[in-house]
């Protein structure tokens, strides 16, 4: 089943995950482009923090799910003690792993936390920070059929 996302959920729910994040106190966001940039976005102004990356991943191509994750674009994390990773859903778990994998590898003293909005119970990587667990396909109001819907509202 379908759910739409919306923006006044949105905005309730960066005040809840941002008010999570402020007792853990990151040095850095990290948000997965495409998905996790609004939210990294918003939670680096609520955070009044500088330090938001982006790392891009494709898995999907629209909503068909790809065989292999294609990542780049990581940033130099060198100095960092602690960071969140930030995406809009810990769907399969997949992008996340794989990612944090890299991060590891790269990275073997940092510690890697995730903040998403949504997580489903059989994803391979449980968020750490989140609001809410579903079972549905969520489109989110900046995803092209969120941008739509919003627009018939």
């Amino acid at each position: 089943m379908k759910k739409f996302y919306s923006y006044e959920e949105f905005k309730n729910d960066m005040l809840n995950l941002s008010n999570q994040l402020k007792n853990y106190n990151p040095e850095a966001l990290i948000s997965i482009a495409r998905g996790g940039m609004t939210i990294g976005h918003f939670l680096g102004e609520s955070l009044d923090m500088r330090k938001v990356y982006t790392i891009n991943a494709i898995h999907y191509d629209d909503t068909e799910k790809l065989r292999d994750v294609k990542l780049f674009n990581f940033p130099d994390l060198e100095n960092h003690k602690n960071v969140v990773l930030v995406d809009d859903i810990s769907d399969s778990g997949d992008t996340l792993e794989a990612i944090i994998n890299v991060l590891n590898e790269k990275y073997p003293t940092l510690e890697i936390k995730v903040a998403t909005i949504f997580y489903k119970e059989e994803t391979k990587v449980k968020p750490d920070f989140y609001i809410k667990k579903t079972t549905d396909w969520i489109v989110f109001f900046w995803d092209r059929e969120g941008q739509k819907k919003a627009l018939t509202l």
